[in-house]
């Protein structure tokens, strides 16, 4: 199957994720900046929201370069993966909404370790059927970033609990980890 369909799908959902993200953000009654106080948190959590899914995007584009062929298999990966990245406009509006509460965390935190682990997933399904010796195997095969936020996602979950600061600190973490494109593909396909 050609790969054309499940990229454009994929942009579609993800430009969808983020549209509904900021429809999130209700303008406040009053017209002065001190009304704008109380949204503070839910723009924050808008942000740290947008930078997560413009990363996904951006690894899932160049996982996609590389990518010679689909099968439903892999259309199946892809789907868990936008499940997932679709429940993250919900756990962006609970944090932000109830200012970074332990639960609201925790639960974000569940959402990006499943965001994680579909992604994963999805690589993997696409190195099954394009091999071993494919460009996306050699790229990723020592994946130390993905095992590092996967353990950070891990340990921000139950530490929400302790202070959700330090969940939160976790999460900026492994989006500054993330933030530049991940260039492993690039280097090799030059």
């Amino acid at each position: 199957m050609n790969k054309t369909r499940i990229e454009a799908f994929s942009d579609g959902v993800l430009a969808i994720i983020i549209t509904i993200m900021v429809l999130e953000i209700k303008a406040p009654e009053e017209d002065s900046f001190e009304s704008l106080k109380h949204l503070i948190p839910v723009f924050l959590s808008y942000v740290l929201s947008f930078i997560y899914v413009g990363i996904y995007w951006n690894n899932h584009h160049h996982m996609f370069q590389v990518v010679k062929k689909v099968n439903g298999s892999i259309l199946w990966g892809n789907l868990f993966l936008l499940f997932w990245l679709s429940l993250i406009p919900f756990a962006t509006s609970w944090i932000g909404e109830h200012h970074f509460a332990a639960v609201p965390m925790s639960i974000y935190g569940f959402v990006l370790l499943m965001c994680a682990i579909a992604y994963n997933l999805l690589q993997n399904k696409i190195i099954k059927l394009e091999g071993k010796d494919s460009i996306l195997h050699r790229a990723v095969e020592k994946d130390l970033k993905g095992k590092i936020s996967a353990l950070a996602y891990l340990l921000a979950i139950p530490l929400a609990f302790v202070s959700p600061w330090i969940s939160g600190l976790l999460y900026i973490t492994v989006a500054m980890l993330w933030i530049v494109p991940d260039s492993r593909i690039e280097k090799q396909l030059n």
